[in-house]
């Protein structure tokens, strides 16, 4: 069938904003689990950790739950964000509706961005949920909001990517708990949120400098207290190029229709 050129432009492009409205209208109305189950479990980390480390003290100015508050934060922002992708993805494959948004005229780039644009949506809902019911605790300073805004925008969108892609690989829901349970789950809780990396051994340091979660976790926190244990230009440069190459991946995986298409 041919496009009647005549037509308005904007009507070829009314498929992208109703993807993005359903991807984000699907986490909205199980709000109970996807937005209050995660603060809570934050919460009660903080809780945890806050009390069996009170009293110890961080870059040598900082109380431990202030410090713990940005990371907590920022990996609620990333695991949401991962969920949100790899969870529609895999249910829409088992489902078998995953027909009817691909039969829609939308390209690749629009249904990636409308997946990843949800997905950073509901990584900063649930971490500003975070950051609102924590700082009861500690109110943890923002030196530079900027740098926070920048560092939970690449970082929701690089899970929101990877989630993607492991919803694009898996075909059961066993091979995501596998993909996210032993890939994402030991990345984000070895990337500092609940330490500073100098406290590590050194030849544990130069590890955690190989996980690309540090980079976010660690510039988030910068943006808070204006420190961090990295340079925060550094930080920001691996952690977009580490964007662009899973955005590429993701992208080349819906160009080619990878398991998708059968």
């Amino acid at each position: 069938m041919k496009h009647d050129l005549n037509r308005p432009v904007l009507e070829y492009g009314s498929g992208f904003p109703t993807l993005l409205y359903k991807e984000i209208k699907r986490f909205y109305k199980v709000a109970f689990q996807t937005i209050a189950a995660p603060v809570l479990t934050a919460v009660l980390y903080l809780m945890i950790f806050g009390h069996v480390l009170e009293g110890r003290e961080v870059y040598g100015r900082l109380s431990y739950t202030a410090f713990l508050i940005p990371g907590l934060v920022m990996m609620s922002v990333l695991q949401n964000a991962f969920a949100n992708t790899s969870s529609s993805l895999i249910q829409s494959k088992v489902t078998g509706n995953l027909v009817f948004v691909l039969l829609a005229p939308l390209s690749h780039f629009e249904f990636y961005s409308a997946y990843i644009l949800a997905a950073v949506f509901r990584g900063i809902v649930v971490g500003l949920g975070v950051l609102l019911i924590t700082m009861w605790f500690a109110t943890p300073s923002l030196e530079y909001p900027l740098w926070v805004l920048v560092f939970a925008f690449l970082g929701a969108a690089i899970l929101g990517s990877l989630g993607l892609i492991a919803g694009i690989w898996a075909d059961k829901y066993d091979q995501l708990a596998a993909f996210q349970n032993f890939i994402i789950m030991p990345a984000t809780m070895l990337s500092g949120v609940f330490y500073s990396i100098h406290s590590l051994p050194a030849a544990w340091q130069v590890v955690s400098h190989f996980n690309p979660f540090f980079y976010m976790i660690d510039g988030f926190r910068y943006g808070f207290f204006g420190i961090s244990d990295n340079s925060p230009w550094s930080s920001l440069a691996i952690v977009f190029c580490f964007f662009i190459a899973v955005s590429a991946v993701a992208l080349c995986l819906l160009q080619k229709g990878y398991k998708l298409r059968y």
